[in-house]
């Protein structure tokens, strides 16, 4: 049994961090960024292969896939082929590509909005069209609008429609019923599933996630499913993720797609980071992981009760990105996230970025040693009470 700290604050400032490149004084608690060193396995199996020297090109070892098919049957009861996963750079880089090769210009793919931010960019720049099926938000909870999402699906002209699974921003993991209907949506009106999964395995303890493959037949038959140890590990700065891809004729065509966009070839550390990451070690810090994140969202939801009555901070079983309802506040997330920052230099996302349905919400990452979090809460309780 291992002991892992997560109380101890890590200075990322001047390390060349996207998230830290701030201003004095500043709290950053915006971009998916965690403020935890990665698991004690994978450090020291980067440092490993850093004390060999020699960064040449590298190959996809047997144990690679061994490594993603064992830990998503083991703990996500999904059986993946070997010859059915594809090493890619990263997830958007695979859905870039999906969507320029399963798609043509001028076509609509579906997201549901609110939703991650740069499933427009994949889809704008690559001169296709966005076609926003929004989710319901009712009593603090989301759902799914079917009767919205067929009409959309029936579109003549929409070719794919990409689920975010477990969902970013909301953090809500769709059960198998959910899953299984928009399956049979998509089967019926010959739309492709593309399903971003990489927030899967930060969920709160006793909760699991359910992959859009497991649901159905159908959800296996017409989807790419990506996945990838960078989120929840803390690795995103190294490239290296995986696409699961069930039926033979869709995955040559998506291995095809991938090394034609060059985004098919591992760097010098990424498979001894995967295969580290989907080990028991791995595991064992995960889940030390997700109790901590768990405890800091619990803070999170008591303080906002009591110092912040008329905030309202969405029930969440996954991700470790809160989203707050500031309705009482806003109509311009925007705005209010400028003027918080502004204030008192906590800098959080604001909500509109993620499309319709979120103008008037804030998302918060809770993903930091509990200092910083009380930190960010008084610095957001300070700036709204100015």
């Amino acid at each position: 049994m291992y002991s892992f700290d997560f109380d101890t604050v890590t200075d990322r400032r001047g390390t060349g961090s996207l998230k830290w490149d701030v201003g004095d004084g500043e709290l950053p608690m915006w971009v998916a960024d965690m403020d935890f060193p990665t698991a004690p396995c994978v450090r020291e199996a980067v440092e490993k292969r850093v004390a060999h020297g020699v960064f040449g090109y590298s190959v996809i070892p047997d144990g690679w896939y061994e490594a993603y098919a064992r830990w998503w049957f083991k703990y996500h009861n999904l059986e993946m082929e070997k010859d059915r996963l594809i090493f890619t750079t990263g997830v958007i880089p695979a859905l870039s590509t999906a969507v320029r090769k399963f798609t043509t210009p001028a076509e609509k793919i579906v997201i549901q909005t609110p939703v991650y931010n740069i499933f427009f960019n994949s889809i704008i720049n690559n001169g296709r069209r966005v076609l926003e099926n929004r989710l319901e938000y009712k009593d603090g909870e989301y759902f799914m609008d079917f009767d919205d999402l067929e009409k959309k699906l029936s579109d003549p002209l929409t070719t794919m429609m990409i689920l975010c699974n477990p969902h970013n921003p909301i953090g809500k993991i769709w059960n198998a019923e959910t899953l299984k209907r928009v399956g049979e949506l998509c089967a019926k009106h010959h739309v492709l599933v593309f399903s971003d999964e990489i927030h899967c395995d930060i969920v709160a303890p006793g909760s699991e996630y359910v992959p859009f493959a497991c649901a159905s037949e159908e959800c296996r038959r017409n989807s790419i499913t990506a996945v990838a140890p960078t989120k929840c590990f803390n690795i995103a700065g190294i490239n290296t993720a995986a696409v699961y891809v069930p039926e033979e004729g869709l995955c040559n065509r998506m291995n095809r797609a991938l090394n034609t966009d060059e985004v098919a070839e591992p760097n010098a550390f990424a498979m001894d980071a995967t295969l580290a990451a989907f080990s028991d070690e791995g595991h064992e810090w995960l889940e030390a992981l997700n109790a901590y994140i768990d405890g800091n969202k619990n803070l999170v939801y008591e303080f906002i009760e009591n110092e912040l009555p008329k905030v309202k901070a969405v029930k969440q079983d996954a991700t470790y990105l809160m989203w707050l309802d500031m309705s009482n506040y806003t109509e311009d997330s925007k705005k209010l996230q400028a003027e918080i920052r502004s204030r008192t230099g906590l800098y959080l996302s604001p909500g509109s970025v993620f499309g319709k349905g979120g103008e008037r919400f804030l998302r918060m990452n809770v993903a930091c040693p509990r200092t910083l979090l009380w930190d960010g809460l008084e610095r957001l309780k300070k700036s709204l009470e100015m």
